[in-house]
């Protein structure tokens, strides 16, 4: 139940993004971000606010730990849209959270994997990658580096 307790407090996150997500491309955008990120439910839950401040949105993320599955679902939102996306779903081993989910990208479906890795109590990487052929490959597509504010 405390995986994420690593995360709590504020960061100056680096950002690299995939401009164009499985196309083949290979152009990546860099730009800055800003996160805080807070416990809820005594640890059973967190969440935290990333401020994209070149970007001109924001986004929001839901973590909630399943007591008897021992796994976390983590739901993330976009000042963009308003909307809530679906959860991706899974646990830490080892120091290294990955978490899977299927969602959409672009109208194409998508199955998603967050993956939490290289934590340390000053910095932490994560990283999104998308899958369209059932899970056999991979496409990496955002990365954050997080250091502490």
């Amino acid at each position: 139940m405390n995986d994420f307790d690593f995360l709590f407090g504020a960061w100056t996150v680096t950002n690299r993004r995939l401009v164009s997500p499985l196309t083949g491309s290979s152009e990546w955008d860099e730009f800055p971000a800003t996160s805080v990120a807070r416990p809820v439910f005594g640890g059973a839950a967190n969440v935290d606010e990333i401020t994209f401040p070149t970007k001109g949105f924001s986004g929001f993320t839901l973590r909630l730990f399943d007591v008897e599955r021992e796994e976390w679902s983590l739901y993330w939102a976009s000042s963009r849209t308003g909307t809530l996306f679906p959860p991706v779903v899974g646990r830490f081993v080892d120091g290294r959270g990955e978490f899977y989910g299927d969602d959409a990208h672009e109208g194409t479906p998508v199955r998603a994997r967050f993956v939490w890795s290289e934590i340390t109590p000053d910095s932490a990487r994560w990283e999104q990658a998308f899958s369209v052929d059932g899970a056999k490959t991979w496409e990496t597509n955002w990365i954050m580096e997080l250091s502490r504010a």
